[in-house]
């Protein structure tokens, strides 16, 4: 059989892992592989290995997008005009845009000079 050559796979260790925890609600995971000195593709790799390195992050993502759409929500119960539209549009597909009609029939309008030159319409 042969040997295999290479480098071992990448894992996190414990101390990585709580480092995960505290960062993946702020970072990208772009930005977490660039943290941990890492390629992207090494972070995808990993979290194969160590699925619940994937599981970290996404419950971490969660919970502070959650937090965040209770701080909006908040704001739009208060009255934040800005708040309630960045959320009607966000989460209720709302949208500012006008639909200009395009039918409109053209208006006549005639102008009658009487004996005295007044115009009357």
């Amino acid at each position: 059989m042969a040997k295999k050559v290479g480098r071992p796979p990448r894992t996190f260790s414990e101390l990585e892992i709580q480092q995960l925890k505290k960062l993946a609600p702020k970072l990208t995971k772009s930005q977490l592989a660039d943290f941990f000195s890492i390629s992207p593709t090494t972070l995808r790799e990993i979290e194969k290995r160590q699925p619940e390195v994937s599981g970290i992050y996404k419950k971490a993502r969660a919970e502070r997008i959650a937090e965040v759409v209770d701080q909006l929500f908040n704001l739009c119960m208060q009255g934040n005009i800005t708040a309630i539209c960045f959320f009607l549009k966000t989460q209720g597909s709302w949208s500012e845009e006008t639909s200009e009609a395009t039918d409109i029939p053209a208006t006549v309008v005639e102008v009658v000079l009487d004996e005295t030159n007044k115009a009357a319409i």
